[in-house]
């Protein structure tokens, strides 16, 4: 296995498919096959788990790659490493055998994929606010819940599922539960059919009944928010925004090399010699490096458990989820009639590019989050 996972990324197959994953609304499994063979499911584990171990900016170096090359790819990465990542942080100071323990062995042999179970109707993609409630019943606890999205639903081994904490109508008062995908009591209503990420198989979980022993959940009572808040939202504001830089990335290359080779015969000429053309991807140039200046360094502070990474947490994402709006927005200009075709890949961009603002916590979230962090004031 490398020593650096960001060298193992299979970015040729992964982009060969992407737009037939697209189009057929397929879910990437032959991309995710690979990524398990090469270890990468396993960034992030520690090597008492078999896991590659690597760091937050390893991560985000990973995933830009693979978003460039197909963002429902990327997607369904992120929210795996997400979830392993939270499920690792909820194990903490356990020892022996069970299932999480089972669960995170075979994320770092490549065999488990898994995703989270957040966001509830009712409180939409306010995903650490929980309307549903579990209760109690003996050794074991039951849960009904409706989830609004799940990326790779029906396609994951396991979800890390949040709920209410029994005993409570508080909705911060929260527990995670590592969830078999194939419990009976867990099924999909109906299947998304998106504008953009359209092979990331994001759906609605109806969740019925569901008996739960207390082995599987992950850290103590009631510290579900607390898990979401220092293992899930951190290293999913990184692997968001690593997306939206590697969609943004991939739309600039495209147009670039479109702009070089597009001819304008009557002048003798190129698209790329056209001023204006040359000022918006100039303009774009900027816009990506920021934007992924910002990732690294937010990276960093994370990895190094710096007491400004919470300010960059809720920064990183929504200021990649707008460059990549407004990168891909420039492609499509650039590339005038020819990119809004489905022959090319500009106009996949510009629909996978849309995704990330308005996935919780939505763009206009963060800005209040950070606005009342630099003003003292409480997030919740």
């Amino acid at each position: 296995m490398p020593s650096d996972l960001s060298t193992a990324v299979p970015v040729e197959p992964i982009a060969a498919d992407a737009a037939a994953v697209d189009e057929q609304r397929r879910f990437p499994r032959a991309a995710i096959d690979e990524l398990g063979r090469g270890g990468l499911l396993g960034l992030g584990l520690p090597g008492s788990n078999g896991g590659a171990g690597s760091n937050p900016l390893e991560f985000v170096n990973v995933v830009e790659q693979i978003a460039g090359a197909c963002a429902s790819t990327g997607m369904v990465y992120v929210m795996h490493i997400v979830g392993a990542q939270t499920l690792l942080a909820g194990i903490d100071g356990e020892d022996g055998p069970g299932p999480k323990q089972e669960a995170l062995e075979a994320m770092a042999a490549g065999r488990h994929l898994t995703t989270l179970a957040y966001s509830e109707r009712g409180s939409r993609s306010h995903f650490w606010a929980q309307v549903s409630h579990a209760r109690e019943d003996g050794d074991a606890i039951f849960v009904d819940a409706d989830k609004t999205w799940a990326t790779s639903a029906g396609e994951a081994d396991s979800y890390v599922l949040a709920t209410g904490a029994p005993g409570t109508d508080d909705p911060l008062s929260t527990e995670l539960y590592l969830v078999a995908s194939d419990a009976p009591a867990v099924t999909i209503p109906r299947h998304f059919d998106g504008l953009g990420m359209r092979g990331n198989a994001s759906a609605p979980l109806q969740v019925r009944d569901l008996r739960l022993e207390r082995e599987r959940r992950l850290g103590g009572e009631r510290s579900g928010f607390g898990l979401m808040m220092t293992a899930t939202l951190p290293w999913f504001a990184l692997g968001s925004a690593a997306c939206s830089v590697g969609i943004a990335g991939a739309a600039l290359d495209a147009v670039v090399e479109h702009a070089k080779g597009a001819r304008l015969g009557h002048e003798g000429s190129t698209l790329a010699d056209v001023p204006g053309v040359r000022a918006r991807l100039a303009h774009s140039r900027i816009r990506l490096r920021e934007s992924r200046a910002l990732l690294h360094e937010v990276a960093g502070e994370v990895a190094r458990g710096e007491a400004t990474a919470q300010e960059g947490v809720l920064a990183v994402k929504a200021s990649a989820a707008e460059m990549a709006v407004e990168v891909t927005d420039l492609a499509m200009r650039v590339g005038g009639g020819v990119a809004y075709s489905k022959h090319g890949p500009l106009e996949r961009h510009l629909r996978d590019a849309r995704a990330a603002s308005v996935m919780a916590p939505t763009t206009e979230l963060l800005h209040d989050f950070l606005g009342k962090a630099l003003t003292g004031q409480d997030l919740f």
